[in-house]
């Protein structure tokens, strides 16, 4: 990265500095906490005004919540100082027992307790990060208390209370807090599944503030560009974004049981490698101080997984990240995950007849329905755009070819002349004329890929295949059986989206060379995607690889789908974020009072 763009990445992210607690945030966030301050200021300078409260009348926790998130940080910082030294309570402890999960005791109690009843024969203990905090005088204190997803209250009687001096721990806990509380379950008098505390223990302090109130279901904290970079926190306050994860993860368990119950192998790939190839992509380069050479991040597993079916492990699968050295954008993330899987003795028209039953089957199996609603322009967006997707089958099949020369109202020349110098700016007129943008080097490839994606692609709502490819665009897909010039070859899109792309595998090593020698000299020519010459490939296949279809599936983009999320971002618990200039840097920290010989 030059000086200059590390210069230019604030304004890039449109980004500014809130000079009140030194945080990187978006121009409306800002906005939003000023009008919020100017709030909180003149509701300070009128209660200052107001005649004094009878001593007791407000709590330290609710006098804090008016600080800024600075002053409270040193404040609790101090705190919790004092109590690691004093070890009265220890505020980091080793162990907590934790005999029931909220969501088991909610599913296990709900129905069990009346109105009013407590359970005193039935003590459990339970754990989880307090947020709302209210009392009610010095002997009743309420919280909620947030785990797993769900939230169970706490209500604190003094009368309950039997380990310790109530008022002392109870003044101790603020909002964020991990504790773990033993009591009895039961409900208040207005049927609030509650437990009841004999004893609530500190287990870990959270020495920054929160954010305040909730609003509506997605928390307090609603800064995009700061729910990214701190996801911890982004998942403490928006209980949604954590059931994006939960689907994600089912996501992923149903491809793996797919796959597994058909007799495939799950198999680990190197990440790092001589050659980038497998698929066309500009790789990310690192170095090995050992071996003292330059290593490529795998931006495809594709060719060890085939030397493995050559080894004679029919069918294997992986699922793992992936490398790719290109833009970051609403659907593309520099590490991302997908699933590749090789199957022997099988075709494309086999894996075309695989895919539909896969996704379908995990569609339903995950949101309960084949059909979803989507919102490419996002769910908040007023006149935004939005897609009712049918996952069930079959699903649509368009001839890229056909399409193209329907579209332009022209005939190709045949697909056998697509790779020739000729075609080539014919292809090039033709894009111009029908006003296709395509960037240097414009090859034949680039072309059609430009040209499908403006005419093809945007038809492409409900799951769609787009088959028919140039050879000249799938230099590892096998010829087509039927017509010269094309490969058999298919990918999938939905809402306009490519989510997965599969072959007929090539397989034979004299054209295999040869298209790798064609890829190296695009890549002379100054395309930085193209792959070059993989040898130790060749040499592979000159031991025999069977008939075989290949396939790979982008997880995060269907995940993006069914969580009816329209930036990637939503879906990587990490995402790519461009640098801040306060990015690992420093924060200050509050200063202690010296120690005391005694304290020494």
């Amino acid at each position: 990265m030059s000086a200059t763009d590390a210069a230019n990445q604030p304004d890039a992210v449109n980004l500014v500095k809130d000079d009140a607690t030194g945080e990187m945030v978006s121009k409306s966030e800002l906005k939003r906490r000023m009008k919020q301050r100017e709030k909180d200021a003149k509701k300070a300078s009128k209660a200052a005004e107001a005649p004094a409260p009878a001593a007791g009348a407000k709590s330290a926790a609710a006098a804090e919540e008016d600080l800024n998130p600075n002053q409270y940080y040193e404040r609790r910082f101090r705190t919790i100082a004092a109590l690691r030294e004093s070890k009265n309570p220890d505020p980091y402890p080793h162990k907590f027992h934790v005999s029931i999960s909220l969501s088991d005791f909610i599913s296990k109690y709900e129905g069990k307790v009346e109105a009013g009843q407590h359970l005193d024969n039935e003590e459990v203990s339970i754990a989880g990060r307090l947020h709302n905090m209210r009392s009610a005088g010095q002997k009743l204190r309420f919280y909620d208390l947030h785990g797993e997803g769900v939230k169970v209250q706490i209500t604190a009687q003094l009368q309950d209370h039997t380990d310790g001096d109530f008022a002392a721990i109870h003044d101790l806990l603020r909002r964020g807090d991990i504790v773990g509380v033993t009591g009895v379950p039961g409900k208040t008098k207005k049927g609030e599944l509650s437990i009841f505390p004999r004893s609530i223990k500190l287990l870990s302090p959270s020495l920054k503030m929160l954010p305040k109130a909730s609003q509506g279901d997605k928390g307090g904290f609603t800064d995009t560009e700061q729910r990214h970079r701190k996801r911890y926190l982004d998942l403490i306050m928006n209980n949604h974004v954590r059931d994006i994860f939960v689907k994600r993860a089912k996501v992923i368990n149903y491809v793996r049981r797919f796959l597994d119950n058909l007799g495939f192998l799950e198999v680990e790939t190197p990440m790092m490698n001589q050659i980038a190839g497998g698929a066309t992509a500009k790789p990310f380069v690192t170095f090995h101080n050992d071996l003292k050479l330059d290593l490529f991040m795998r931006i495809a597993p594709e060719l060890f997984l085939k030397e493995l079916v050559v080894g004679g492990l029919d069918r294997v699968y992986e699922i793992g990240r992936v490398f790719r050295n290109e833009s970051i954008d609403q659907t593309h993330n520099p590490e991302f995950s997908i699933c590749e899987f090789y199957m022997a003795y099988a075709d494309m028209y086999d894996l075309m007849d695989i895919t539909e039953s896969m996704i379908s089957g995990l569609v339903k199996a995950v949101t309960g329905s084949y059909k979803i609603k989507y919102h490419p322009d996002g769910k908040d967006v007023e006149g935004g755009r939005e897609y009712e997707i049918d996952f069930s089958t079959p699903w649509k099949r368009f001839d890229m070819i056909k399409e193209l020369e329907k579209a332009t109202n022209t005939t190709f020349p045949p697909a056998d002349q697509l790779h020739t110098e000729e075609t080539r700016k014919w292809l090039s007129d033709l894009a111009a004329k029908h006003n296709v943008d395509c960037s240097e080097p414009r090859t034949s490839s680039r072309l059609i890929d430009k040209m499908t994606g403006e005419f093809i692609e945007t038809q492409c709502i409900n799951p769609s295949f787009i088959v028919g490819h140039p050879q000249v665009m799938s230099p590892l897909a096998k010829r087509h059986r039927d017509i010269p010039g094309l490969c058999e070859r298919f990918e999938v899109f939905v809402a306009t989206k490519e989510i997965c792309n599969a072959y007929t595998e090539l397989n034979d090593p004299w054209v295999q060379r040869a298209n790798f020698e064609e890829q190296s000299r695009q890549k002379d020519q100054g395309d930085d995607e193209a792959q070059g010459v993989d040898h130790v490939f060749i040499d592979a296949l000159e031991h025999g690889l069977p008939p075989t279809g290949g396939w790979g599936l982008g997880i995060d983009r269907l995940v993006m789908f069914l969580t009816d999320s329209n930036s990637i971002k939503e879906v990587l618990a990490f995402p790519a974020n461009k640098p801040l200039p306060t990015d690992n840097k420093p924060q200050p920290v509050p200063e202690l009072e010296p120690a005391t010989e005694s304290q020494a």
